[in-house]
């Protein structure tokens, strides 16, 4: 008898999950809900916080440019971007091509970072990020 109650207090619990949980992939922070999304007034600090742990390794980096944040839908929701492109260093020495991300932030913090930002950082004007490049561990 004990163990059908603890199978269904679990197959409650699971459902009550799912239906709390959200649809929108793009989004692991949840919001105020609000359309209008502060501005990210620290962004280049918490980015560069960011970068020191999220990067292999930090000094092999080049070519760091940055796009001051701009409002953008993504995932069906107003967030602030800020777009990156940068080469990183391979094993062997050599440099990838460099490539284009987007930075998302909710309620003026950093959520995270796409790696394929081509779509989401399309027109907007980069700028040499030169702190980026002399990031250490």
């Amino acid at each position: 008898m004990f163990g059908r109650l603890a199978a269904i207090a679990v197959l409650a619990f699971s459902l009550a999950a799912c239906a709390n949980s959200s649809n929108d992939s793009l989004s692991y922070t949840a919001d105020r809900g609000v359309s209008d999304q502060p501005y990210p007034q620290n962004y280049r600090p918490e980015l560069l916080a960011f970068l020191r742990t999220y990067l292999n390794d930090p000094r092999g980096v080049r070519g760091a440019m940055i796009a001051e944040p701009v409002q953008r839908t993504v995932g069906g929701r107003l967030r602030y971007v800020a777009c990156l492109r940068y080469s990183v260093r391979e094993s062997d020495g050599t440099f990838k091509p460099a490539r284009v991300r987007a930075v998302l932030y909710v309620d003026g913090r950093l959520d995270r970072m796409i790696e394929e930002g081509g779509e989401i950082c399309e027109n907007v004007t980069f700028a040499p990020f030169p702190d980026m490049e002399k990031l250490a561990p």
